[in-house]
């Protein structure tokens, strides 16, 4: 790809802004060439027929002459960096969220029924686990403590995001 690229003069290449396009912007800037990065709702506005490779070629190269549609801008691979940060912080803090209502809707199928959220799970935990612990097989037992532990390793995990992210701040 860089090669095709590598012996043109420099010219306006236009892209569609999505995975790696960054990468593939930054490298080409490097070059000497000038890249814009085209959102795809822009860049789909501009599709004529059928979705292919060569109508949407044709619609990026549309969208990049367009003076009222603007660029993605440009990041460095530092302010990419941070936002991979933050991405995965938000996933870590959804999959716990997932964690937490899954347990929840558990222990509702063994009349175990608690308010939402974290700390009302966190207060009536112990004593649902032990108030089923009579009941259930020693497997499922163990299966949810290791479920409603797990929560606190999630919890160390989005704690450490934050405090690189902090740190970067700095």
């Amino acid at each position: 790809f860089l090669e095709h690229f590598a012996n043109r003069t420099p010219c306006l290449i236009g892209m569609e802004a999505c995975g790696g396009a960054q990468h593939w912007a930054r490298r080409l800037g490097e070059m000497g060439h000038q890249v814009r990065l085209m959102p795809g709702k822009a860049v789909k506005a501009f599709v004529i027929g059928n979705k292919n490779d060569m109508a949407d070629a044709r619609a990026i190269w549309s969208a990049v002459q367009q003076p009222c549609v603007r660029a993605v801008a440009l990041k460095t691979e530092t302010q990419q960096a941070v936002l991979a940060l933050h991405r995965m912080r938000q996933q870590l803090v959804r999959f716990r969220t997932m964690q937490i209502n899954g347990l929840r809707g558990l222990l509702t199928e063994y009349g175990e029924v608690m308010a939402v959220g974290r700390a009302a799970l966190n207060r009536a935990m112990a004593g649902v686990l032990a108030r089923l612990s009579e009941r259930l097989p020693a497997m499922l037992m163990d299966t949810l403590r290791e479920q409603w532990q797990r929560l606190d390793v999630l919890d160390e995990q989005i704690a450490q995001i934050e405090r690189r992210l902090s740190e970067w701040m700095k």
